[in-house]
């Protein structure tokens, strides 16, 4: 595994539980608004695996669980193992992905790999090309991964990156059409950041934000905006 970051201790990024934090290295996408650009290439020295696994073994009546980030974590070419050594653990693992890669994530539901899974929904269909910077991106890969998520018997959220110069209340509301309205789905308004590529993109007013929530209520029970 590429691993160029980890995070000892969250409560926030697996609801519920203790976490850890780990971040890999490399992505598929180039969000001009993600604040974790400078994991996008692999040119990062890794950290030892044997200590992450080192660091897990002291932490095991501290943390509930791991959380495996990115860049895209399902680039990893060897995930599977790496989960599979901190699941004999007795962690729980939670993975955040861009669901670009549902052949793999398809695995790690089949093997019972992984207790929660949190999938970023970019953009509506017209739109992924120009936030992700793929030129040619397959959005059937996107459906795919939703579909799977909603069939599984984990836990799951879907979640977007909102931000004031790219996204509107048509084009989430688009988003919001792909998914089952028992899904949870959340919002998350764009915050700045050194690491952001793009300096001249903002997120959305509180009150701004709270007419957008008020306004899909009225179709779509299952959107909540995060942090406010």
């Amino acid at each position: 595994m590429n691993i160029v970051g980890l995070e000892k201790l969250s409560l926030s990024d697996y609801p519920g539980m203790v976490a850890c934090v780990i971040f890999t290295q490399g992505c598929n996408f180039k969000c001009n608004y993600c604040h974790n650009s400078s994991l996008i290439s692999f040119d990062k020295e890794c950290l030892n695996e044997k200590k992450i696994f080192e660091f897990l073994e002291k932490r095991k009546k501290i943390l509930d669980g791991v959380v495996i980030s990115g860049g895209e974590a399902l680039l990893q070419k060897d995930i599977k193992f790496f989960i599979k050594k901190v699941k004999d653990m007795g962690f729980k693992i939670k993975l955040d992905t861009n669901g670009s890669y549902n052949e793999k994530l398809k695995e790690l539901l089949d093997e019972g790999l992984v207790d929660y899974v949190a999938m970023d929904i970019k953009h509506d269909k017209d739109h992924y090309s120009f936030i992700t910077g793929f030129k040619k991106f397959d959005y059937d890969s996107v459906k795919m991964s939703i579909k799977l998520l909603e069939s599984s018997n984990i836990e799951y959220e879907f979640r977007t990156t909102i931000v004031k110069e790219f996204h509107d209340l048509k084009s989430i509301e688009n988003i919001c059409q792909l998914i089952n309205k028992k899904s949870k789905y959340y919002l998350q308004n764009f915050v700045d950041s050194p690491d952001v590529l793009n300096k001249k993109i903002t997120g959305f007013s509180k009150e701004e934000l709270k007419n957008i929530e008020h306004k899909l209520k009225e179709k779509y029970s299952n959107v909540f905006i995060r942090g406010i």
